[in-house]
């Protein structure tokens, strides 16, 4: 019941309810016909016993009438009776007494009561309206049902602005940051509706605020470096000038990782997923990586593959870097297959979990050649491919694995 939609819930719940309430109608009908019936053959006892009670089934003409009256049954002709009898009506009930004889039978809808004393006989036929309080029955569970369909109806329109705020909340988990809220009811969901409003004008306003400000702050060290850069080269050639080159190389490759990072975490970001040859991505990782080709292995077992090109290839030049940077024989595999690119390098197991390192500066001992960003980005690009990060740690070898989906 936990997973259960509230809508499932409550088309449960009504629906149940709605088989019960027309069960017990059902049974209801069924009994209250039974009812009926016997209260039905006891009125015609009632009416024989005083008739046939009576001498020579005579009564006065006042009394007679009166009599009729009362209980809603009128007289039949002699014609008519033999008529009748000629006719098979179906006997639905017979006594005998010491009164005298009684049958009751029905020809079609009409109910007639017949009565025989002492060579006498008489053929009633009953007025009284059997089906009214059936119709009434009915119309009393036509208008429960229709009541209940109407409370049904209400309940559900009442909620439907829920389909609508959660399809809002998912078209923005899914990068569309212009969603507008637009329910503006005072019951509790429109509270909910106006506070996730609220919450996504701050969002959109906090994502603003850092996309500018991370723009801003790339493109201003942007143009010191850059004059640094120049000024240097009027330096006479020494340790100090390869030291001063060296620092504003990594002030700049720290640029560009920012960059990287400051694009996969925008959330309109969308990649462009198309087939690309597989070792064509790996070729351009390692000319973007710019490292000596004998200290890589390659073995592909598949040509093609549906994904972003230039994610790709940015998340394999990292995982290359980050297996050259800590390899012990200065050495590093990549191993492709239909589900997996691998990328695999000799050393000691990672100290921490991997968790542990997507999180950005974090590295497993303080170098100067990286700055703890490279899985950091391998596991965003993963996330926006709908790739899975892995590592493992087998024969003295690490394994940086991307699982492909």
């Amino acid at each position: 019941m936990r997973n259960i939609s509230v809508s499932a819930f409550i088309n449960t719940v009504f629906a149940l309810v709605l088989t019960l309430i027309l069960t017990a109608l059902f049974f209801f009908i069924s009994w209250d016909e039974e009812r009926q019936k016997r209260d039905q053959i006891n009125r015609y006892k009632l009416i024989s016993n005083l008739l046939l009670s009576t001498a020579k089934l005579q009564l006065t003409a006042e009394r007679e009438k009166k009599f009729y009256q009362d209980f809603e049954i009128r007289p039949v002709s002699v014609d008519e009776s033999k008529l009748l009898l000629l006719s098979n009506g179906k006997i639905v009930f017979e006594s005998e007494s010491v009164y005298g004889k009684m049958q009751i039978f029905t020809i079609e809808t009409n109910k007639y009561i017949y009565l025989e004393r002492f060579g006498y006989n008489l053929m009633l036929q009953d007025k009284k309206s059997t089906t009214m309080r059936i119709t009434f029955t009915i119309l009393v569970a036509l208008l429960i049902t229709i009541l209940f369909l109407l409370l049904y109806i209400a309940i559900m329109k009442k909620l439907s602005p829920l389909k609508k705020l959660h399809q809002q909340i998912e078209e923005f988990a899914h990068g569309n940051m212009h969603v507008k809220i637009n329910q503006r009811s005072n019951d509790e969901i429109g509270k909910i509706a106006q506070s996730f409003d609220d919450a996504l004008h701050h969002i959109r306003s906090l994502l603003e605020s850092k996309n500018l400000f991370m723009r801003n702050m790339m493109h201003e060290l942007k143009t010191p470096i850059t004059r640094g850069r120049i000024a240097i080269e009027m330096v006479e050639d020494g340790s100090s000038k390869e030291m001063l080159i060296r620092a504003f190389e990594r002030m700049n490759e720290l640029i560009g990782e920012l960059a990287h990072v400051e694009r996969l975490t925008t959330q309109g970001f969308q990649p462009h997923i198309a087939e690309f040859l597989v070792d064509d991505i790996i070729e351009e990782a390692i000319v973007l990586l710019l490292c000596d080709r004998s200290k890589l292995t390659i073995s592909t077992e598949h040509e093609l593959l549906k994904t972003d090109a230039k994610l790709l290839t940015l998340a394999i030049k990292n995982l290359l870097d980050n297996g050259l940077k800590y390899s012990e024989n200065d050495q590093v595999s990549i191993v492709t297959n239909p589900k997996s690119i691998k990328v695999i390098s000799k050393g000691k197991s990672l100290e921490h979990p991997l968790n542990y390192y997507l999180e950005p500066f974090t590295q497993e001992e303080k170098r100067n050649a990286g700055f703890g960003l490279g899985l950091y980005i391998v596991h965003n690009i993963a996330d926006r491919l709908n790739y899975t990060l892995n590592y493992y740690h087998k024969n003295l070898h690490n394994v940086f694995e991307l699982r492909l989906k």
